[in-house]
C-alpha cells in the first residue's frame, strides 16, 4: 500500500555537521507513530520537513495527493485573529462544524473568547493543538503537545486522539502518553532512523539491545570511544534499568508514608515528637488561603517527614503552587499554622527556571565561578567529574551556555540545583524539556537524595517512580494525601482526578466482600525466589562490574583473543540472567501484594 507521507535520505546540515544522515519516515493511514530520540537529535526538524515547513539538504519527501497534513507548531502565529475561536475556526475545512472550535477549546481550559496578543506561551500552545486537532486531518504531526497540560487534559487528548482516524506521528517526552498511544516506534539517533513495528512501551529493551551489540562491536575493533556522545549514549543505558534496590527503597518509602497517614493526629505520635523532632520536616494544621470569596486551600493538615517525597497534583488554576508556597513559607496562612523543621536548607526549582548567564561556562555556572570544585551529598567532587552524571562531555563543560539547546540547559540547571548545600528540594514541574535519559536520570537522583522532597507534576509515568504520596486537589480548596504514586492514588479513590471546579464525589458504599475460609498465600518456592533473588542480582552486578573493568583493557582484545570472548560471553550471559532475575522478582513481589489486598 502506497504511504501517505514517505521521507527517503533526508539530510541536514547546520555549520558543517550533519543533524540528519539518511533519515526516513514513513506514515500509512492510520498508523500511530511514535518520534523518539535525545533532546537535539533532529526530532522536530523531521517533523518540520514531513510538515512541508522546511527544506532537507538531500533526500525526498512524498505526500499522497490530496492528503492533508496538520502539525502542531512549537510558536503559533496568531496574527490577524479577534480570538481564539476564530484562530481555531480558521483551520476547520468548509464543510466541518464550526463547534467542534469551541468544544476543542473549552477541554484545553479556554474559553474562545481570549485575545491572542495576550495570551501567554501555555495557553498559546493549547489554542495551537486545538487548531491541530479540530479539522481531523489524514496526518497528525504532533511535537510535544502535553507541554503545558495537567493531567486531567493530557488523559482528555489521549482519549481525543485515541477516537481519531487521523494517522498520527508524535513526540513526547511522556511515558505514559507515548504507550497509550503509539502501536510503531521511530528512533532518531545520530542522524538515522530505526523502526520498531511495536508501540513504546518495546522501545527502551529494544534500543538497549542495539546499543549493546554495538558496544561488543566497539570493543572488537579496538575503538576507543572517540565521539563525544559515545559516552552519553553507551552510559545512559545501564542508568535506565531501575534496579531493584531502588524500586525496593521507593516501596518503602510508600509504606512508611502509609502508617503516618494513618497516625496523623494519634496522640502517641504526637508524644514521640519530642525526641525526634529532627525528623520532622513541615508541619501544617487547619491551614486555609483564599483569594477573595474563592477558596483556595480549606482547612489542610499534613506533616511532611524527612525522606517522604510529596507530590501535589490536579487541574492547573486549582491551587497546587498556592499550597507548595503555604508549605515552604513563602506565602502566610489566613487560618491555621505551618512551622518548618530546624535546620532547614531549601533548594527550589521553580516553572520559570533560574537564570544561566548565556556567556557562563557550564562548569562555571555549576560551580557560581568558584573553582573546579562542588560539595555534592557533603562530599566534594570535581565539576568535570559531575557534570558527566547530567550526561554532559568533559569538552562541554567548558563551552558557554548559550550554545545549549533548551532540553540541555534545563539538564544544566538540574546540576546546579543538585550541587546547592539542601536537605528539602522543591520542584516545580521539574519535567519539563527533559528528554527521557535525562528523566530517567532525574528520577535516579531523587531516589538517592537523602533529604526531602516536595514537588508538584503532570508526568504519570514520573510519578509512579518517585512519589511516596500523592497530595491531590480535590476541589472547593480541599487537598486528599494518598500514599503511593499516581496509580496508586486513583486505585485508592476509585474514580478520576477531577477536573477543576468539580468536587469530589460522596464515595459509593463498598459492596461486602465473601468471607474467606483460608487467605491466599504464596507458594514455597515463589516466596523463596522472592526472599533470594535480590542478593543473587546484587552478586551479578558485582560480578558485571569486575567483567567490564576488565574489558575497558583497550589492549586486551590484541594480546588475548581467547580471554576476551571468554570475558564477553561470561558478561552477556550475567546480563541476560540478571535481567531474567529482575523481571521475575518484579512478577512476584506484584502478585504478593495482590494476594495481601485480597
Amino acid at each position: 500500500m502506497t504511504p501517505l507521507l514517505h521521507l527517503k535520505d533526508i539530510i541536514v546540515e547546520f555549520g558543517g555537521q550533519r543533524l540528519l544522515d539518511g533519515a526516513e519516515l514513513s506514515v500509512g493511514a492510520g498508523d500511530r507513530l511514535c518520534l523518539v530520540g535525545r533532546n537535539g537529535s533532529g526530532k522536530s526538524t523531521l517533523l518540520k520537513i514531513a510538515a512541508g515547513l522546511m527544506e532537507a539538504d538531500g533526500g525526498t519527501v512524498f505526500v499522497q495527493p490530496g492528503a492533508a497534513v496538520r502539525y502542531l507548531a512549537q510558536e503559533p502565529d496568531m496574527t490577524g485573529h479577534a480570538t481564539t475561536r476564530d484562530y481555531v475556526e480558521a483551520g476547520l475545512n468548509p464543510h466541518e462544524d464550526p463547534n467542534r472550535a469551541f468544544y476543542l477549546l473549552g477541554n484545553l481550559g479556554l474559553s474562545g473568547d481570549e485575545n491572542p496578543a495576550t495570551l501567554s506561551g501555555g495557553e498559546a500552545r493549547r489554542a495551537a493543538l486545538a487548531r491541530a486537532l479540530a479539522p481531523r486531518p489524514d496526518i497528525l504531526l504532533l511535537d510535544e503537545p502535553t507541554n503545558h497540560l495537567d493531567v486531567n487534559a493530557i488523559e482528555w487528548l489521549e482519549g481525543e486522539i485515541k477516537s481519531n482516524r487521523s494517522a498520527l506521528v508524535l513526540i513526547s517526552h511522556d511515558r505514559r502518553f507515548l504507550e497509550n498511544l503509539s502501536r510503531v516506534t521511530v528512533w532518531l539517533d545520530r542522524g538515522k532512523t530505526h523502526r520498531l513495528e511495536k508501540g513504546f512501551a518495546g522501545f527502551e529493551s529494544w534500543r538497549d539491545e542495539i546499543l549493546e551489540k554495538e558496544e561488543t562491536e566497539r570493543h572488537k575493533l579496538e575503538r576507543r570511544i572517540a565521539a563525544e556522545e559515545d559516552w552519553v549514549r553507551y552510559g545512559v543505558t545501564g542508568r535506565r534499568k531501575r534496579n531493584v534496590g531502588r524500586l525496593a527503597r521507593l516501596r518503602g518509602l510508600r509504606t512508611e508514608r502509609r502508617d503516618q497517614i494513618r497516625q496523623l493526629g494519634n496522640v502517641k505520635m504526637e508524644a514521640a515528637e519530642g525526641s525526634g523532632s529532627g525528623t520532622k520536616v513541615i508541619d501544617a494544621k487547619g491551614v486555609a488561603f483564599s483569594y477573595g470569596e474563592r477558596e483556595i486551600v480549606r482547612d489542610f493538615t499534613m506533616r511532611i517527614h524527612r525522606g517522604d517525597r510529596i507530590a501535589l497534583v490536579g487541574p492547573n488554576g486549582v491551587g497546587k503552587t498556592t499550597l507548595l508556597k503555604l508549605l515552604i513559607g513563602e506565602l502566610a496562612p489566613q487560618k491555621g499554622n505551618v512551622k518548618l523543621g530546624q535546620g532547614l536548607l531549601m533548594a527550589q526549582l521553580d516553572q520559570n527556571r533560574a537564570a544561566l548567564h548565556p556567556d557562563q561556562s557550564l562548569a562555571a555556572a555549576v560551580t557560581d565561578g568558584s573553582g573546579d570544585t562542588v560539595m555534592v551529598a557533603g562530599k566534594p567532587r570535581h565539576v568535570m567529574n559531575y557534570l558527566q552524571d547530567f550526561l554532559f562531555t568533559p569538552q562541554q563543560a567548558r563551552t558557554p551556555v548559550k550554545v545549549l539547546s533548551g532540553g540541555e540547559r534545563a539538564r544544566l540547571l538540574l546540576a546546579k540545583l543538585f550541587a546547592t548545600p539542601s536537605n528539602f528540594l522543591v520542584l516545580d514541574e521539574p519535567t519539563n524539556d527533559l528528554d527521557l535519559e535525562t528523566l530517567d536520570l532525574l528520577e535516579e537522583v531523587i531516589a538517592d537524595y537523602p533529604g526531602t522532597a516536595l514537588l508538584v507534576s503532570h508526568d504519570r509515568d514520573f510519578l509512579d517512580r518517585v512519589a511516596t504520596s500523592i497530595v491531590l486537589a480535590e476541589g472547593d480548596g480541599s487537598f486528599s494525601e494518598y500514599a503511593g504514586g499516581y496509580a496508586d492514588m486513583l486505585m485508592q479513590r476509585g474514580e478520576k482526578v477531577p477536573e477543576r471546579g468539580e468536587t469530589r464525589k460522596a464515595p459509593k458504599a463498598a459492596a461486602p466482600k465473601p468471607a474467606r475460609i483460608t487467605a491466599p498465600k504464596m507458594n514455597f518456592a515463589d516466596a523463596h525466589a522472592l526472599k533470594t533473588l535480590p542478593g543473587k542480582i546484587a552478586a551479578a552486578e558485582i560480578a558485571m562490574s569486575e567483567l567490564e573493568k576488565n574489558l575497558e583493557d583497550s589492549g586486551l582484545y590484541a594480546r588475548d583473543p581467547a580471554k576476551f570472548a571468554k570475558l564477553s560471553a561470561e558478561l552477556a550471559g550475567l546480563r541476560a540472567q540478571k535481567d531474567a532475575d529482575e523481571e521475575r522478582w518484579l512478577a512476584l513481589e506484584m502478585e504478593r501484594e495482590a494476594l495481601e489486598q485480597e
